[in-house]
């Protein structure tokens, strides 16, 4: 059965004539820099190219230089739908819109993002930051949250992932990032939004790590500065995605989708208690906060 990235490959590269060496060329190119292919790799592919009338990638997989996987990765770089390779970035291999993003999964991500676009984000300012909540902790929150960011990234959204859990943060481990400086140092007067750093090897997603965790969390995401934080934040992104701590344990939960306006609620498929779901959903929506929806993590 053909692959969806292989459908996409028979769709835009049609058989090999002269107008195409510049697209060829650019597919062995992005091979070579990647060191998946020599130069003399690429010219033994070009002679089975022209010699068979066939496609570039086709001839490179015939002869043996590169595997499909090789072929599909420079396809989604070239239509701007980068993904990685296991072991290519310090990206973690929980992330799997970043590494399988046309697995099953993946599709139902893409069709949680889909729903979100209809029913909560939009160009206004209060329409582009949303908090994902639950009751306790192990229910996804952080991995929902962050594989939600990457998919966003890849529609062409510029995105923005804040990692708001300053009581046991997680996103810098997820994305291989340093913890040094984050939302604790800005809140607290010690950093600038020069804490978000870009993740390289994904197009349009940035991350704003937790930082050091304070003593005071509670009010620190309380202060006048948190809000002014994300009118500035809004203004930069179109998305933002913020990952809370355990709404059941903590208050910082309810606050911080406060300041979002809006907020997802995560359960996990036998393990989350219902009542503490409902509670939860009764409290936001007590705070005037918009419950977009509830999704049942089975990841």
């Amino acid at each position: 059965m053909k692959t969806d990235i292989e459908n996409i490959f028979k769709a835009f590269e049609p058989r090999h004539t002269e107008n195409d060496t510049h697209k060829d060329r650019s597919i062995g190119a992005t091979l070579i820099d990647a060191g998946k292919l020599t130069l003399e790799g690429a010219e033994r592919i070009l002679r089975l190219q022209k010699a068979e009338g066939i496609r570039f990638g086709e001839a490179a997989v015939k002869l043996g230089l590169v595997s499909e996987a090789d072929i599909q990765q420079v396809l989604s770089r070239q239509f701007d739908y980068p993904y990685l390779m296991a072991g290519e970035a310090l990206v973690s291999e929980e992330i799997i819109a970043a590494y399988k993003p046309f697995s099953p999964q993946v599709e139902a991500l893409r069709a949680l993002r889909s729903q979100l676009m209809l029913r909560w984000f939009s160009t206004e300012l209060e329409r582009k930051a949303l908090a994902i909540v639950s009751p306790v902790r192990g229910e996804g929150r952080s991995f929902l949250a962050a594989n939600l960011a990457v998919v966003f990234s890849q529609l062409g959204e510029h995105t923005l992932l804040i990692d708001a859990d300053m009581r046991n943060p997680r996103q810098h481990e997820l994305f291989g990032l340093e913890n040094r400086v984050g939302l604790s140092a800005i809140l607290s007067g010690r950093g600038e939004v020069s804490a978000i750093e870009r993740i390289p090897s994904l197009i349009d997603l940035s991350v704003l790590p937790a930082g050091a965790v304070p003593p005071n969390p509670q009010e620190l995401i309380s202060r006048p500065i948190f809000s002014q934080l994300m009118e500035e934040l809004s203004r930069e992104f179109d998305i933002i995605i913020i990952d809370t701590p355990a709404g059941e344990n903590y208050a910082d939960a309810q606050t911080l989708a406060t300041r979002a306006g809006g907020a997802m609620v995560v359960a996990h498929k036998n393990t989350s208690r219902l009542r503490a779901t409902r509670r939860l959903v009764d409290e936001l929506t007590q705070a005037s906060v918009l419950v977009v929806g509830t999704v049942l993590n089975e990841f």
